[in-house]
């Protein structure tokens, strides 16, 4: 397996950007996901909304470019595209709730074979809620998990999710540092393994039942 924290994470995050289509409408969640605007492939146009009220999301500003006036849903620094526009929260959670996001990419804590997910409650920390987050698994066409596998050596990974749920039943797709899963109706499908990776430690590290796909491949990261 993967051993270096930010391979990992660029694994994930480059998985992910290329799971998006030309046209796509996508939102990026705080944490991870928000990288993913850095990998989209040359030739792809996809326009990126942020839940703190613009859509066109550009790359992470180097350093010394940045406008503190434009910052993406976790206040990171942000740039737009030619043709973005801003406006207020009520008009950025009428594009969540009215259905019109193709895509929405999110971190978790936990997630389970029922594609049940568990992305707000961290025990012994205060939080504010939820969020956003209970719109943007709802309200999108389609919802990608993106994380680390394992949280401390624990399976994040679940057969039944133990903490308080974001949404039952809304998660599509995993994508982890040790491989993409596809949530269906038979149960949680293992499609890719990422490099250096087997199936046996993915297996190990999960505790959900795994359907091993009869083809899989490596990631294409």
């Amino acid at each position: 397996m993967i051993q270096d924290k930010d391979r990992k994470r660029e694994v994930i995050v480059k998985r992910v950007a290329n799971e998006l289509k030309d046209g796509n409408l996508v939102n990026l969640g705080i944490g991870l996901p928000t990288q993913v605007v850095n990998y989209i492939p040359e030739g792809v146009d996809v326009l990126l909304h942020s839940e703190n009220g613009f859509v066109g999301l550009g790359p992470t500003p180097k350093p010394g470019e940045e406008d503190k006036d434009i910052v993406n849903a976790g206040s990171q620094p942000a740039s737009h595209v030619t043709g973005a526009a801003y406006f207020d929260s009520a008009m950025s959670f009428a594009i969540i709730r009215g259905g019109h996001l193709d895509v929405t990419v999110l971190g978790a804590l936990q997630v389970d074979q029922k594609g049940n997910l568990a992305n707000w409650m961290i025990p012994g920390k205060m939080v504010p809620g939820m969020g956003g987050a209970m719109d943007l698994v709802v309200g999108a066409k389609r919802v990608i998990v993106a994380m680390e596998h394992t949280a401390k050596g624990e399976a994040k990974i679940l057969k039944q999710c133990n903490l308080p749920l974001t949404a039952a039943g809304e998660v599509d797709m995993i994508v982890t540092d040790m491989g993409v899963i596809q949530v269906t109706p038979e149960g949680l499908v293992l499609t890719e393994i990422a490099p250096e990776t087997t199936v046996e430690e993915v297996i190990s590290m999960t505790e959900a039942e795994l359907i091993i796909s009869k083809d899989l491949k490596v990631m294409d990261v």
